[in-house]
């Protein structure tokens, strides 16, 4: 009898923490007002795309922001995708801005001629970064959101 009701206790402690991580809020991304998104050309075949994104954690604990897995597109084409380790920690209801560095290739995707033509005439480029965000939320698990939109906007090309 013991036994079976510490099985039970231990199985209701298991779905409780389970249902913890289920409470944690995804982080919200933002593009930081004051720093556009920048396409700078590397010689002719090859760019890199550099996005602002401001990070902010709604939960009312810390936590450390792990991973962003996702697919940079540009125009609507698929430019690139982006795997960042980033260990970056968060305090409850803290924010921070980072940079998202994807590098592309013109030549390796031929949807992005139109891109390319856009970019070398230094008009905007419309861009959309989809993907998934995992976090490391100590005790109360590691989940990952997503698929999700994490930043969408309009990228220039600063003149140099």
């Amino acid at each position: 009898m013991l036994l079976g009701v510490t099985l039970f206790a231990l199985q209701a402690c298991a779905a409780g923490l389970s249902q913890l991580g289920a409470l944690i809020q995804p982080p919200q991304f933002s593009q930081v007002p004051d720093r556009p998104a920048e396409i700078r050309l590397r010689g002719t075949t090859a760019a890199v795309v550099r996005l602002w994104a401001r990070v902010s954690n709604p939960n009312a604990f810390g936590f450390t922001l792990g991973t962003l897995k996702g697919t940079l597109y540009l125009e609507e084409s698929r430019a690139a995708d982006a795997d960042f380790p980033l260990g970056l920690p968060l305090g409850a209801r803290g924010e921070t801005d980072i940079p998202i560095d994807i590098s592309i290739s013109f030549e390796s995707l031929p949807g992005l001629a139109g891109v390319a033509r856009r970019v070398f005439a230094r008009q905007p480029v419309g861009y959309r970064l989809d993907g998934t965000v995992g976090v490391d939320a100590g005790r109360f698990g590691q989940p990952v959101f997503g698929p999700m939109t994490l930043l969408s906007g309009d990228a220039a090309v600063p003149i140099r």
